[in-house]
């Protein structure tokens, strides 16, 4: 069996799924939160504010509180309403020649976990992506449970869940520079960067 890891936003999907979510679940207060956090946003754009830090932010603003249950359902929603319109058919196409020809897809994305896995779920596929902190009481604290799951950070989850030297070979798909490092696990006519544009 073969393994591909496919990348999600700009790779299969035209847009970034995670900012998506956020509107979809509530416009007005994710334009007012984006009001509220220009700051962070220009210096995210300078490169003086962290990818991690900023996505914090969103979180604490627009989803600490909502129990995990209520982000999976959702995320349900989400999926169904949202994602198809954003998917490149190419990509699809290319996930289903993977499953077709016997390979384990994974996607592995820096979109929180709960928000794509209904999607990934319908298609068949495995999702490694950013987890969310919980309370005791299941309740979302607005943090991340571990590191933003992008970069290094990537080939970290993916060696954690695979044994790679089980598989005959692996594909990887992703569009920026922090998919470089999952890229480097594919032999180099595997790799494939930007591919469905």
């Amino acid at each position: 069996m073969n393994l591909a890891l496919f990348d999600f936003d700009g790779t299969i999907s035209e847009r970034d799924s995670f900012l998506l979510f956020l509107k979809y679940i509530g416009p007005l207060h994710f334009y007012r939160s984006c009001f509220i956090l220009l700051p962070q946003i220009f210096l995210f754009f300078l490169k003086r504010y962290d990818n991690h830090d900023l996505k914090e932010d969103f979180l604490s603003r627009l989803i600490k509180g909502r129990t995990e249950n209520d982000l999976q359902r959702l995320g349900k929603s989400f999926c169904l309403k949202k994602i198809p319109a954003i998917i490149r058919p190419a990509a699809l196409e290319k996930i289903r020649w993977h499953r077709h020809q016997g390979d384990l897809v994974c996607i592995v994305t820096a979109t929180p976990r709960h928000i794509l896995e209904p999607w990934c779920r319908a298609h068949d596929l495995l999702i490694l992506g950013t987890e969310l902190e919980s309370d005791r009481f299941g309740r979302l604290t607005g943090r991340l449970e571990g590191a933003n799951c992008r970069g290094e950070e990537k080939v970290r989850r993916i060696r954690a869940a695979f044994r790679l030297d089980d598989y005959g070979t692996i594909h990887c798909y992703g569009d920026t520079g922090s998919d470089m490092p999952m890229l480097g696990l594919a032999p180099e006519q595997n790799r494939f960067f930007k591919p469905f544009r």
